[in-house]
């Protein structure tokens, strides 16, 4: 059974910093691209980032320069670093994967406030 499982959320000041992590399981984790989303309330599903299997990263323009998405093959985890919080990045966090059918998280939640 593929499984993703993140954590690592919580609540935030701005300016803060935040590492979330996902937990793999279920499928070849090493050769998957794996994808960050991310969806506010009352907004619609944000695609955040995506790193390929030779670790090609890319970003929504909204977290570039922020947010940094990385992977460890030999622990099946995927991460999403954040620094330079703001307000407008509190949301629910979700990993997911797409190619070789979709599958995404239960999420942790972001809050960003004073």
């Amino acid at each position: 059974e593929v499984q993703l499982v993140e954590s690592g959320g919580g609540l935030v000041q701005p300016g803060g910093s935040l590492r979330l992590s996902c937990a793999a399981s279920g499928f070849n984790f090493d050769i998957v691209p794996m994808n960050w989303v991310r969806q506010a309330p009352g907004k619609e599903l944000e695609w955040i980032s995506t790193i390929t299997r030779t670790r090609t990263t890319s970003y929504a323009d909204s977290v570039k320069g922020r947010f940094t998405i990385s992977r460890d093959n030999a622990k099946n985890t995927l991460y999403l670093q954040l620094n330079s919080l703001k307000t407008e990045d509190t949301a629910m966090y979700y990993c997911e994967k797409t190619f070789g059918g979709s599958v995404r998280g239960q999420g942790t939640q972001v809050t960003v406030s004073s």
